[in-house]
Parts: C-alpha cells; structure tokens; sequence
C-alpha cells in the first residue's frame, strides 16, 4: 500500500513537472520570437527595397544592390562643390512651395537630427516634467529657444515612447535636467522604446552641457 509520503508527492510531481513545461516553454519563445521577428523584419525590408527595380532588374538581390550603389554613388557625388550648389538651389526651391515645403524638410531634419551633421540624439539626459519626483528619459534636442523667446534658462528635450515611432518634445528649464553621461545614446534610446527592458552597460562619453 502506497505511504501517504508517495500519495502527497505525486500531485507535487506533476505540478513540478508542468512547471518545469512552462518554463522550457517560455525560455523557447524568448529565443525564437526575436530571432523570428528580426528576420522577419529583414526579409520585408529586403523585399520591399529590392522589389523597386525587379520590374527592370529580374534577378533577385541585384535591385538591392543597385539601389545600394546608386545611394553611395549620390552621396559621393554631393561632397563635389558644384553638386553642392545646385543642392542649395533644389533645396530652397523645395522649402519655398507649399504642402511640399512640410514633408520634404520634416523628412530632411529628422534624417539629419539622426545621421546627418546636425545629429540632436546624442546627448541623453533624465527630464523633470510630470511630476517633482519623477523623471523621464530623453534627448536635448535644442539648447537655444531664441525663436520661442525662452532665453537661455530653456531648452528642448525630447522623449520617445515605449514600444512606439512616437514621442514627446518638451521645453523645460536647464535646472529640470540631468545628463546622463555614463550612457551611450544609442543604449539609453534601446532603453527606452523598450519601456526599460534591456540591459544597461556603463560606458564613459563626454558630458552633455545643459
């Protein structure tokens, strides 16, 4: 006859072992879902910027490439004097007609703001703006509101959402903010779209000047 020890251990068993069921389960969508998704992601992006030139170009992949060079090629190009100049003139041309004045610098500024010269996301900082003791996460984005008739007390930080394109642009005064200089930008922004999910490493980087 089966002891009250082994009766009480089998429902403990099998609660052990469903456990243990759900756990292996989790742990194999944490490692096929974003591996999953990036390739996803990939393969679309592939697609999309290869299936540009497959009308004119049938082999798969050389549209890709093509537009790669032709990317490079511009680029290249637009470091001449002259190309620069004519730049200049398409580029005012473009700022000055209405409707497509709007999406054409939007695009433009948020595409340098990123990569160009004129990067604004580089300097992460805490914002005080909610409440006294609450703090956001965000980028300065513009020290000097002369436009905005702030003075210098001001300045611009912008704060993007969780698992969102979206954000926030938030004119604060200087003594709301704090840099975070033991952070690189680009963690600090993974940080953040992920709503605090990832993992920090400390890395020393010049101090923002707020």
């Amino acid at each position: 006859m089966p002891s009250a020890t082994t009766r009480r251990s089998a429902p403990q068993l099998a609660k052990t072992g469903g456990g243990q069921l759900l756990q292996f389960f989790l742990r194999g969508l944490i490692v096929i879902v974003p591996v999953a998704l990036t390739l996803s992601i990939v393969y679309w992006a592939f697609e999309k910027v290869d299936g540009i030139l497959r009308p004119f170009v049938p082999t798969r992949g050389m549209g890709l490439l093509l537009i790669l060079v032709l990317v490079v090629s511009v680029g290249w190009f637009s470091s001449f004097f002259l190309i620069k100049r004519i730049y200049r003139l398409v580029d005012g041309w473009l700022e000055r007609m209405p409707v497509i004045n709007f999406i054409y610098a939007s695009t433009r500024d948020f595409l340098e703001a990123f990569a160009g010269k004129k990067r604004r996301f580089t300097h992460a900082v805490l914002v005080n703006v909610l409440a006294e003791e609450v703090w956001l996460v965000g980028f300065l984005t513009d020290e000097n509101l002369e436009e905005f008739k702030l003075g210098e007390k001001y300045v611009s930080v912008y704060v993007p959402q969780a698992y969102n394109v979206a954000g926030q642009l938030y004119l604060v005064k200087r003594d709301r903010v704090r840099p975070i200089d033991h952070l690189s930008s680009a963690d600090v922004m993974k940080y953040a779209v992920s709503g605090g999910a990832v993992e920090l490493v400390t890395a020393s980087k010049p101090a923002a000047a707020v």
